[in-house]
């Protein structure tokens, strides 16, 4: 199955309408919206609205900041509105904005997560089955749905739910009980194949599944132009992020697996200090191409075609730096390309 090139809607709420009608006409196949400033599945509504063909879905909601419930019920509404074009996304985000932003409960985020689906699944069961929801789970307990409170059926059922997973625990229970899961944009295709994928490989397995069952997509940390100007702006933005990401503790598993750890230390004090703008400079052009796809829209395509063919479903970009967003398309034209195309 060739890999899908999928868009990310990180514009203003108010041009949500105009872009996702824009990727649709360009042909992208899906829509991903995250969650930072504006509310995801608003958003999603939005996209659904929009177009006709274009899929979408949460990348991610954070599930944390939620009950089960308010997510079943905004999900379930979704696959409805959008006529089976969603797909539910979840994350977990850090313990200090679950308890300091959304002012939620921060626990075994892995076990937490695996309960918070099965509890999701089981509340769609009860719609869907008319059935008793008797939910009792360690985190969440689900007891009561009467006939008033469930919405009406609808020909395409529950959403696919896909999990954000770094860490072998989470990607374990993404194998276990997601449809998909999402690579995080700091990540390697050494940690993907080396960790990523044997734990999802677990996961499934305790499910009597297969990791083919479940879908692997993300967003790739990319560095793109036209000319060299633009694309050393580029580099200059995505070597910046990749500080960034290696300065946070969270993800020092995938800097140890390249013995680049002492890397992360240096940048996580410096992080401490306040010296943002200095800490592109320790990102020199092995990590670079280790953690990012770089060149032309041709040279990316290829890159990705050959980086991320064998390995997942559908690739996204992440891309941390003002640019032309029209370049995605370009992308996109030379990854549908044939091989041997001169574009």
């Amino acid at each position: 199955m060739p890999l899908e090139l999928d868009a990310t809607l990180n514009s203003d709420i108010d041009t949500t309408a105009v872009e996702s009608q824009r990727l649709e006409g360009e042909g992208f196949a899906t829509a991903w919206v995250g969650e930072s400033k504006h509310d995801a599945f608003l958003r999603c509504h939005t996209v659904a609205s929009a177009t006709t063909t274009l899929r979408t879905g949460t990348a991610v909601a954070i599930a944390f900041g939620r009950s089960p419930l308010t997510v079943a019920h905004s999900a379930y509404d979704l696959a409805r509105t959008s006529r089976g074009r969603f797909t539910l996304g979840l994350g977990s985000q850090v313990k200090a904005h679950i308890e300091r932003r959304f002012s939620m409960p921060w626990s075994s985020p892995a076990s937490r997560m695996r309960e918070f689906v099965v509890a999701v699944r089981a509340i769609w069961t009860s719609w869907e089955t008319e059935s008793t929801l008797d939910f009792d789970g360690e985190f969440y307990k689900h007891t009561l749905m009467p006939p008033f409170f469930r919405p009406p059926l609808h020909a395409y059922g529950a959403p696919p739910v896909y999990l954000a997973a770094v860490g072998p625990r989470m990607t374990e229970v993404a194998g276990e009980v997601a449809d998909g899961m999402f690579f995080h944009p700091f990540t390697t295709v050494r940690y993907l194949r080396e960790v990523t994928l044997p734990a999802l490989s677990r996961g499934a397995r305790r499910a009597g599944r297969s990791r083919e069952d479940i879908a692997l997509v993300g967003p790739v940390l990319t560095a793109t132009g036209r000319n060299e100007d633009e694309l050393a702006f580029a580099i200059d933005g995505v070597k910046r992020q990749i500080a960034f990401y290696a300065s946070t503790p969270t993800y020092l598993p995938v800097l140890e697996l390249h013995a680049w750890a002492e890397i992360g230390t240096r940048l996580s004090q410096m992080a401490k200090q306040g010296r943002w703008a200095e800490m592109g400079t320790l990102i020199d052009d092995d990590m670079l191409t280790e953690f990012a796809v770089v060149g032309s829209p041709a040279q990316v395509a290829n890159e990705l075609r050959q980086r991320f063919g064998p390995l997942a479903r559908s690739v996204s970009f992440s891309a941390p730096y003002e640019h032309d967003r029209a370049i995605w398309n370009d992308v996109r034209q030379a990854l549908n390309a044939p091989t041997n195309s001169p574009i």
